[in-house]
């Protein structure tokens, strides 16, 4: 690509550098998941220093067109994953459903006591044993979430291991006579992310993420497992599904 001389007047020259990658990011010309040229390529390219294509790229990524990778560059966002909260949300048929390709990291399990608040939603007592894994989710290879969830023990020994070796987590259910499960709540909040979910999320601290805490029920209605997941809010938007409330609405209850 020939070089392109940016103004030295009016506006500042990173953000002219800005503004021309952006409009080349949103007529195509840079799709979904694609590498940028790297900094003394685009340096060359607008005839400015590296410190100023450095500066763009910071503002790009501020306003979540790009994701900068420390040794690998800086990737185009891909397109927003659609996420469906339903009775029976299933991360992998989810991205299924897109045409994207599920992929999960066990970044770490552990056996632990539960705390009050776990044993009280998992209908155990405190400081009953239960089964902690940390996990990363991804989209076509790209994290798109932490996720964090607790199962009791006694009901699911060995879980972590067979997690390692199944597909999904209701194969490895489906191990355990659990052959259908429904979601009993989800809690949708937002915030800063810490700096470890930012450096496993692969995004900026100053990107905040949205926060979902889950209770999974059997088919006796007894739970499961919970959950706390940590998603890079500017590749996901939920969809809840409106059906699960029909009968709610059909009662009247409809109050707001």
């Amino acid at each position: 690509m020939k070089g392109i001389t940016v103004s030295r007047t009016g506006t500042t020259l990173w953000h002219q550098v800005g503004e021309a990658l952006e409009a080349e990011i949103e007529t195509g010309m840079y799709p979904g998941g694609s590498r940028l040229p790297t900094e003394p390529d685009l340096a060359k390219r607008f005839n400015v220093s590296r410190n100023t294509v450095r500066r763009a790229m910071a503002t790009l990524e501020e306003k979540g067109l790009v994701r900068i990778e420390q040794g690998r560059g800086t990737f185009v966002h891909e397109r927003f994953l659609s996420f469906k909260i339903s009775k029976r949300t299933r991360f992998s048929q989810n991205l299924r459903s897109q045409g994207l390709e599920p992929g999960h990291e066990l970044l770490g399990s552990d056996i632990v006591p539960a705390t009050e608040e776990i044993a009280a939603i998992l209908h155990l007592r405190s400081n009953d044993a239960v089964i902690f894994m940390r996990s990363r989710m991804l989209a076509e290879g790209v994290v798109v979430s932490l996720n964090e969830v607790y199962y009791p023990f006694r009901r699911f020994p060995l879980l972590a291991e067979k997690r390692a070796q199944l597909h999904t987590m209701t194969e490895v259910l489906a191990e355990y006579g659990v052959s259908d499960y429904t979601r009993l709540s989800t809690a949708i909040t937002a915030r800063p992310p810490t700096d470890d979910e930012a450096r496993l999320l692969r995004q900026p601290r100053s990107r905040w993420v949205i926060c979902t805490q889950k209770i999974d029920v059997d088919q006796e209605g007894a739970p499961i497992c919970c959950s706390n997941g940590v998603w890079a809010a500017d590749l996901v938007k939920f969809l809840v599904d409106e059906t699960d409330f029909a009968p709610a609405y059909a009662s009247g209850n409809n109050e707001s």
